[in-house]
């Protein structure tokens, strides 16, 4: 009688114990099964992320990373694949956020809005980091940025951001550099409210 091989998740689960990235257990499992799909979806799985979040984030690069390939067209095409669906985020686990997280994204989304327009790697970066909890990189990268001459709302932005650096600090253990990017944008809202 065959032996029946463990389910994509379980091996999933198993290389992430052992100590590998969500890309390399991508291309372990795509290599050993030949499906990259139901291996990037098993990845998701091992992680903790929902079935329904991961299909929405494979529906989106489907098409473009994990369509069947043609066997051995490229050596090692699922090890670049699998860097590829992480750099894209389809591998981060979601942290729920508290009320005062919340507030704070709410507040990088009205300076967001704000600025006028804003690079589409820049808003990659900021969305991952909400779906990651990162918001103290998100803060920080907000406050290094500046709001477009033409199309921004300088006082909008900048009290948002002053707002949202207030609400960072009340966490048990703010980060030293929110404080001072909050000076910079407190000085920065004081500025573009002056008449």
């Amino acid at each position: 009688m065959p032996q029946q091989q463990p389910c994509p998740t379980t091996l999933a689960r198993h290389a992430l114990e052992r100590g590998a990235t969500p890309a390399q257990a991508y291309a372990l499992l795509a290599r050993r099964t030949g499906q990259p799909l139901p291996s990037a979806r098993a990845v998701c799985l091992a992680l903790g992320i929902p079935h329904a979040e991961a299909t929405h984030r494979l529906d989106d690069c489907h098409d473009a990373l994990l369509t069947d390939p043609q066997p051995g067209s490229r050596p090692n095409s699922e090890a670049d694949t699998g860097e590829l669906l992480e750099a894209l985020g389809v591998f981060d686990i979601p942290q729920p956020l508290d009320p005062t997280g919340q507030a704070v994204v709410d507040l990088f989304l009205v300076a967001i809005d704000a600025m006028g327009g804003i690079r589409p790697g820049h808003r990659h970066g900021l969305t991952r980091w909400f779906t990651t909890g990162n918001l103290t990189a998100a803060y920080l990268s907000l406050a290094a940025a500046r709001p477009l001459p033409r199309t921004g709302d300088p006082a909008r932005y900048w009290t948002a951001l002053t707002t949202a650096g207030e609400l960072l600090t009340t966490t048990p253990t703010p980060d030293t550099r929110i404080k001072l990017a909050l000076t910079h944008c407190h000085t920065q809202a004081t500025k573009a409210t002056r008449p």
